[in-house]
């Protein structure tokens, strides 16, 4: 099918039930005035800039269709002129039936993961030259079509932070990784702007923001920030993706 820009997903009544039911779950947590503490989030759906793919079920048809969808968001991006006005982060929203079974939050994490791999496996562009392939170096990020992808994922399963819970079905939010060096980059104005985003995160959760929230730049683990867990505790668990061995 393609990407579906947020415009006609609001516009149109011949999407099934389950997708309109996504949209409506974001437009109560993003539409103005709103507290959500992703300001990037509230400007992108108020200017219609959301990019959307569906994922039915979990057979071999739809994933390579969703990989399909990660080429065309991959070359969109590439074309970004870098202006935060102009930016289209990704929504990939999974039905109930794709996600059947899951009902804990380590549950969506794991199954998350297991497609993260999986569109890895189909990838047709090798791994970038310069990213880490071990998920616990510093630097590293999850890549697809060669470029580096920053991927939250947002479960029902979250109930202390209800930021990354975005209705009842499970969702990435995807963006280009270096994207955000240039929205909240390494300095001081993007120091601020991560400081305000926590400040607002910890009013939305009523609950203390991770401090595995960390800053790329600075050589922090990334892939924990892509699964957080919901209460605020150290971390030893492992990521269970790995490169594979190119040919």
């Amino acid at each position: 099918m393609g990407l579906i820009d947020q415009s006609v997903l609001e516009s149109s009544v011949s999407f099934p039930g389950w997708r309109n039911v996504v949209m409506q779950s974001l437009a109560e947590r993003l539409s103005e005035p709103s507290d959500f503490p992703c300001l990037f989030s509230l400007k992108s759906f108020s200017r219609k800039l959301i990019k959307f793919a569906f994922v039915e079920d979990l057979s071999e048809a739809s994933l390579d269709a969703l990989a399909e969808d990660l080429y065309e968001f991959v070359a969109l991006s590439k074309g970004w002129d870098g202006n935060v006005s102009t930016a289209h982060p990704l929504i990939v929203a999974f039905s109930l039936e794709a996600t059947e079974g899951c009902t804990s939050l380590e549950a969506y994490h794991a199954l998350g993961w297991r497609i993260l791999q999986t569109l890895h496996e189909r990838d047709r562009v090798a791994w970038p030259e310069g990213i880490p392939r071990d998920p616990h170096n510093a630097y590293w990020s999850w890549c697809f079509g060669g470029m580096q992808l920053f991927v939250n994922m947002s479960a029902p399963a979250y109930t202390r932070r209800k930021s990354r819970n975005l209705g009842p079905h499970f969702m990435f939010v995807v963006n280009p990784r270096e994207r955000f060096d240039v929205v909240a980059g390494n300095d001081a104005t993007g120091h601020r702007l991560r400081e305000v985003v926590r400040e607002r995160i910890d009013t939305y959760d009523n609950y203390p923001y991770s401090h595995q929230l960390g800053h790329y730049q600075s050589g922090e683990i990334e892939w924990w920030q892509y699964s957080l867990s919901d209460v605020n505790e150290e971390r030893y668990d492992k990521c269970p993706f790995h490169v594979k061995e190119e040919a």
